[in-house]
This record gives C-alpha cells, structure tokens and sequence, in this order.
C-alpha cells in the first residue's frame, strides 16, 4: 500500500530540538532560548538579512532554502554557500556585533527563526554546552568557506555544482537532511553562480558518474562521500 500522507511542515518548536546547539542544553536554559526566538516569513527572493545592517539576532532557518551571498563593487555576486532547512547562520555577526558582511536571500518562501542578540549573549554567558556548539559550529564554517575558495579558485564548474550540493549535507552546519535534496536545477544555478542550462549538464555528469539520481522536484544523493570528493 503506498503512503499518500503529506508531512506537516516543521514548526518552531521542531526546528529549536532538532538544532545541534540546542541538545545540551538544560530545561531552563532551553526554555529561555525558546523565549528570545521569534518567526518571521520570508517571499522568495526577499532578504533575509542584509550586507551592511547591524545584527539583532542570530538566525535559522525552520522551512525553506536560503542563499548567502555578497555583491562586489564591480558589480559581480559572489555566491557563498546555500542554507537548507535546519541550518543557523550568522553567529560571527552578533559575536563581534559588526555588520554583516553578506546578504542572505531566501530562494524559495522561507520560515525564519530569529535569536534576540541579547538571549545569544545570554547562552554565551552562562552555558558550556551552547559554547561548545557555536565553537564546534564557527569551525565547520571556516572549513566550508576555505573548502569553496578552493573550488572557486582551482576547480570547474562542474566541480562547484557539486561542491554546492555536497556542502548542503554538512552535519554540523545542517543536520538532518534526507537523502533527496528538495531543490530545483534553477536554485542549484543560483548557489554555484552558473546558469540553470549549465546545471543541468553538471548534473547528467554526476548521474552517470553514479554520485546522484535527478528525480522530479530533487536530486537524489547516492554517493555522498564521491560527491565531496569530485575533482579533488
């Protein structure tokens, strides 16, 4: 018998206990943290947050694909990372309380949750396992931009296709992701920087090369380990 049921989307409360920072964290410590987050709706193609602002919250991502990004003087966009669903970014900003460095644009109508800078200080200040998970997390970070300067720098575009896709399973940074990716060929061209006609082609590479499978409304991943290490 085929199941038809529709998965809810996840809530609020859902996205705070599936977050890495939120596991150690005792009874009163989580329900403070619960109390300095709010939700907000972002429409596809709004911003998230902006290059330049000054940060007021740590934030996360409860439903939907986001994209971080900054745009050069040249007029050239510089694509960072994409940020799935379950990921929290942004904690560098609100830690050194300068403005933020990049745009992050929501590909898809996105659900945001926000972290009051001040109840961030708060965990900061008095709990050693949110510590350890924003250490653990700034970590994860570095490798990921070092890991795409180096793709950005020496590899082709194929490479970065799958550089992009790969980057999206990072456990640390975006726990709990299924193995088919919800995303779209388009939304693929806009976290590497090429064009939807040019993903499409990375893509039936990587297919044949037996690192995914391209399913209607997502790619399947069969071979992450092989994806990560494509042209490497």
């Amino acid at each position: 018998m085929t199941d038809n049921s529709v998965k809810s989307p996840p809530t609020l409360d859902d996205a705070i206990s599936l977050s890495r920072w939120a596991r150690g964290l005792g009874p009163e410590d989580l329900a403070r943290a619960r109390q300095g987050i709010i939700e907000r709706s972002i429409p596809a193609g709004g911003f998230i947050c902006r290059q330049g602002e000054m940060p007021n919250c740590w934030l996360g991502i409860i439903d939907g694909l986001a994209k971080m990004s900054s745009d050069w003087v040249t007029g050239k966009t510089a694509s960072y990372a994409g940020i799935p669903t379950g990921g929290w970014f942004g904690e560098g900003s609100v830690m050194k309380t300068e403005p933020r460095r990049y745009d992050v644009i929501a590909l898809r109508d996105t659900r945001v949750a926000c972290m009051k800078r001040e109840t961030f200080h708060w965990l900061l200040n008095n709990s050693i396992p949110f510590n350890h998970a924003i250490i653990e997390q700034i970590n994860e970070r570095l490798g990921q931009f070092i890991g795409l300067l180096e793709s950005e720098r020496l590899h082709d575009t194929d490479t970065r296709v799958a550089r992009s896709l790969s980057i999206m399973f990072n456990p640390v940074l975006y726990p709990g992701q299924n193995a088919t990716l919800s995303i779209s060929q388009e939304e693929i061209g806009h976290l590497a920087g090429v064009s939807r006609q040019r993903v499409n082609r990375s893509l039936k590479l990587l297919e044949d090369a037996g690192f995914v499978r391209i399913e209607y409304g997502g790619i399947a991943i069969l071979d992450l380990d092989g994806l990560r290490r494509f042209g490497g």
